[in-house]
Parts: structure tokens; C-alpha cells; sequence
């Protein structure tokens, strides 16, 4: 396992408008592990995670200070090219959103508009994607039908397919069990424990059991700030401040 730092960040404000919602934020995500965000709603978390691939660039008064460095850059600059961002730094979101075409195109779409035109490489990439991301036996006899007619576990699966087909090297997850049945959230889960091997992995989730279950790494945040962060079983077992133990005992959020 690497102990290489993939995204670094110091000093992290960010404001939406004239309210602050991440204060003086400094975490270091590493590389082929995975770290979950925790927090009550509204503490930072999914802003977090936004920041990470420029998302919150789509909200009118969003600004950021600081920086988050990614690959050498910091990512906060005007400079930096979103779409190949993006490409890199990969998102899942809390509602499985293919998009209505089908499966095939679903994961062949982000190569052809990144200039592939190599049917052949195409069709590998899809194959090889759907594998990852373990759907592979379950739609390779359909993959020209509706990737809207999958289940809500399967489309959740070929989010992710879609994220790693452009190469992405960090891919983030904002709740992405949250509408799905118990037996599609161990698929979800065993997938994400398997991806740690080859990316760096940040999930937000409200789950307890699962940031203790699938991650090595846990952030607890609230009100905006970064309250605690350590090793998932330190912070599950011995936290280090008061405000950690409190939410993770049920005594609010």
C-alpha cells in the first residue's frame, strides 16, 4: 500500500456568499486508501468533496481560499483546465444519474468526447470498466438496451464504471448507498474496497457503520470546521476530542 499524499490541503476556506462554509480546513488524502467524511447535515462535508473536482464552481458567490494541491497544481487556480480535473478526479453521486442512453454509451460517451475515436479501444475500455466496477456479467447480453432500465444498484455501478473509464485516479463518492436496499449497499461496498487498490477514495456518508466498515482513514467535521481526523479505528475508538465522541455516541446530529 502507498503512503503517497494524492490531494493536499491547506488553509481551505470556502463561502457561499457572505457565509463561511469550511473553515482553515488542512487534510492530507492519501493514495490507495480510503477517507470518510462524517459529520451532522450541513457541516461541510459534500462542499468538501466538491471542492475537489471544482463542482462548487457551479453555485453563483461560491468562492475559495487556500489551496488544494492535486498532481503538483493547486486546483483552485483560474488556470486549471475543469474537464481534465474532472477526468482525474472522478464523482458518484448520492442518486445513481446515468444518462439516457444506453449502457454502452453510458461509458463510452466520456472517451469519445476526450477525442478517442478507436471502436475497437472502445469497446475494450467498456468491457474493462463494466468488469471493475463488477456488472459486467450482469448487462453484457444487453448493453445496447436503456441504461435507465437498470436497477437502482446497477445504475450506482455504472456510475462508477463511467468515472473509471476516463482514467480517473481519485473518485469521490457523496453518499452513494443512500437510496439504495441493504443488499445493492454490500455490492456498493465490497466494490469500493476493491477500487482502493488502484485509486485514491473519498467517501461522505452519514452511515457510522459503514465509514467504519470500508474506510482507513475518517474526518469528522462540523459546523464547518474539521474536528477531528486520524485513523478510522482511533477515531472509532479512542477520539481524541470530546466533539467526536459525542456524535458517534448519538448525542447529536
Amino acid at each position: 500500500m502507498s503512503d503517497e499524499i494524492k490531494i493536499k490541503v491547506s488553509n481551505l476556506n470556502f463561502y457561499y456568499g457572505k457565509m463561511q462554509a469550511l473553515k482553515n480546513i488542512n487534510i492530507d488524502i492519501m493514495d490507495k486508501k480510503i477517507t470518510a467524511l462524517i459529520g451532522p447535515s450541513g457541516c461541510g462535508k459534500s462542499t468538501l468533496i466538491r471542492i475537489f473536482n471544482r463542482m462548487c464552481d457551479l453555485v453563483i458567490g461560491a468562492k475559495a481560499e487556500g489551496s488544494v494541491i492535486f498532481d503538483g497544481e493547486n486546483i483552485l487556480n483560474s488556470s486549471i483546465d475543469i474537464v481534465k480535473l474532472r477526468q482525474k478526479i472522478g464523482m458518484v453521486f448520492q442518486k445513481p444519474n446515468p444518462f439516457p442512453k444506453t449502457i454502452f454509451q453510458n461509458i463510452a460517451y466520456g472517451l469519445e468526447i476526450n477525442g478517442c475515436k478507436d471502436k475497437s479501444f472502445i469497446k475494450f475500455k467498456v468491457e474493462e470498466t463494466l468488469k471493475k466496477a463488477a456488472l459486467w456479467e450482469d448487462v453484457k447480453d444487453r448493453l445496447n438496451d436503456s441504461a435507465l432500465g437498470l436497477s437502482g444498484g446497477q445504475q450506482q455501478r455504472l456510475c462508477i464504471a463511467r468515472a473509471l473509464a476516463v482514467e480517473a485516479q481519485v473518485i469521490l463518492f457523496d453518499e452513494p448507498c443512500a437510496s439504495l436496499d441493504p443488499i445493492s449497499t454490500a455490492k456498493i461496498e465490497e466494490l469500493i474496497l476493491e477500487l482502493q487498490n488502484n485509486y485514491a477514495i473519498i467517501i461522505v456518508t452519514h452511515n457510522m457503520q459503514q465509514a467504519s466498515r470500508v474506510s482507513d482513514y475518517t474526518a469528522f467535521m462540523y459546523l464547518g470546521d474539521l474536528i477531528e481526523f486520524g485513523s478510522t479505528n482511533q477515531i472509532f475508538t479512542v477520539p481524541k476530542n470530546p466533539k467526536t465522541e459525542e456524535y458517534l455516541s448519538g448525542k447529536f446530529g
